[in-house]
């Protein structure tokens, strides 16, 4: 049924909430905002930064642009390694690859860290795209993103021929933009009640279950 997987990254690929969540922490911090649970800083995986900066932290859109910065800083130097793949994700991939699937990226993160990213964890060679954001702040929505992922695999045309995976609603709601079906990831950052108010396609629990969804 379906030629193309879109894959989100951070949630969904790798475990990347320890790096986000002390990024974040740092550039509040700038601000005079104090947070010590990380945990509750888990809702700025995922979804476009400054958007999140301004909706959680209370910041107007100049801070906001100025809290992205500082992010960057601490993100650049050490966040983008505080981070490790999901079990089982680099098998999946090459399962997913042997048996005829196009696989593309479709994140809000910067392209040049998703680059970054993946070639630091040896995940680059299983993609044929990786789309992401621009460091200007430029194409964060996701479905501005799965857009331009559409349109370098050619399947503007043929949007049934593609479907997302991602951990949160944004990632379901993105891809119903771009008519694309979404199968949300339970393992990642969303609650499973946020995933199931969304309405995907399916809900999976763990790797090894989305890997047998496609097989």
């Amino acid at each position: 049924m379906y030629q193309a997987i879109l894959f989100d990254l951070d949630g969904t690929l790798t475990e990347s909430g320890e790096g986000i969540t002390k990024c974040v922490q740092y550039a509040l911090e700038k601000f005079g905002i104090f947070e010590p649970d990380l945990k509750k800083l888990e809702v700025f995986v995922g979804p476009p930064l400054k958007d999140m900066m301004m909706s959680y932290g209370g910041l107007d859109e100049q801070q906001a642009e100025q809290a992205v910065c500082y992010y960057r800083e601490r993100y650049h130097e050490k966040g983008m390694f505080e981070n490790r793949p999901y079990p089982h994700i680099e098998e999946m991939l090459a399962r997913l690859r042997e048996e005829g699937y196009r696989l593309a990226v479709a994140s809000s993160k910067p392209t040049y860290y998703v680059n970054q990213i993946l070639e630091y964890f040896g995940l680059a060679q299983y993609f044929e795209v990786v789309v992401g954001s621009e460091m200007d702040g430029s194409r964060v929505r996701k479905a501005e993103v799965i857009e331009e992922a559409l349109r370098r695999l050619g399947l503007e045309n043929h949007r049934d021929k593609a479907v997302m995976v991602g951990d949160k609603e944004h990632d379901i709601f993105g891809a119903r933009q771009q008519g694309l079906d979404c199968v949300a990831v339970a393992y990642g950052y969303g609650s499973r009640g946020e995933l199931e108010n969304a309405s995907p396609l399916a809900i999976v629990g763990t790797v090894e279950e989305l890997e047998n969804f496609f097989g």
